[in-house]
């Protein structure tokens, strides 16, 4: 009789974290207070973190972008890697790195914008600069009004060099070099682009080609070995992805696979420790 209560309980509990919606994920405004070590829970595209940090907004080589989204939560871990790029950024006088999203306070689906970004593990960073000669920070409008440009000339798979230059190449190099780092996704020609320039380097594995992307590229971490509960994504493909894996996202069967109608987004079932994580 016990045992079957539990199991009703379990089925219960599945079918709430299951309704959870992102809009309850979006109305928190804090993270989980903890005295413990920050926890990444679940999948990138199914999870939550519980004792999130706060990147700040503004800090050596980097400023955050659309501060109205409040999406600039994560895991330590992803905090230093940002900063790790900054820094890099300062001293190679590469330019002020634009930061997209990270995350939400406390992780989990969000409203617009992402399947991912879920366990503060995801950042998108802009491939358009703030040249070093601007000083000061951005102002609140232009960090909301500022395009995030594509790097792809116009109805076209091929780069437009005045968006796109070796500086590009060097971040993205730097960024992929950094162990702590999983794989980062950017649009196809770009990883072309890469390849192209970049012939048998080891690096270029991380680098992996996905739809949009075209002006921004993606980093995502591992998980962090102190997390046992962050569900790690299967491993990147041998070789550097120069190949005719390459090749297909040009094909007529990549592009119409594009244009394809699209199946509704489903809710994903959260881990029941989100659940907490949500309600602390």
């Amino acid at each position: 009789m016990r045992l079957s209560f539990f199991f009703i309980l379990l089925i219960i509990s599945s079918e709430c974290l299951a309704s959870t919606s992102a809009k309850d994920w979006a109305k928190v405004t804090q993270p989980t207070k903890t005295t413990g070590l920050s926890q990444s829970i679940g999948t990138y595209t199914s999870g939550c973190l519980r004792g999130a940090a706060a990147l700040p907004v503004t800090g050596n080589g980097y400023q955050v972008m659309r501060l109205s989204r409040t999406r600039f939560y994560g895991h330590p871990d992803l905090l230093s890697f940002i900063k790790k790029m900054g820094n890099a950024a300062t001293q190679q006088h590469w330019g002020t790195l634009l930061i997209g999203d990270l995350g939400q306070p406390r992780g989990g689906p969000t409203l617009t914008g992402h399947r991912s970004h879920q366990t503060g593990l995801d950042v998108d960073i802009w491939f358009r600069l703030a040249p070093e000669a601007t000083g000061s920070q951005l102002s609140i409008e232009d960090r909301e009004t500022w395009a995030a440009t594509s790097v792809l000339a116009e109805k076209s798979d091929a780069i437009n060099r005045k968006h796109w230059s070796p500086i590009n190449e060097h971040i993205l190099e730097a960024a992929a070099n950094l162990s702590e780092v999983d794989r980062i996704f950017v649009n196809a020609s770009v990883k072309r682009q890469l390849c192209t320039d970049n012939s048998g380097q080891s690096w270029l594995r991380k680098i992996r080609p996905w739809y949009g992307h075209d002006d921004h590229f993606h980093v995502r971490l591992k998980c962090p070995a102190d997390n046992p509960e962050c569900r790690i994504q299967d491993a990147v493909p041998k070789g550097n992805g120069c190949d005719a894996s390459l090749a297909w996202w040009f094909s007529a069967e990549a592009k119409a696979d594009l244009l394809a109608p699209k199946k509704p987004a489903t809710v994903p079932v959260l881990p029941a420790q989100c659940q907490v994580v949500l309600n602390e």
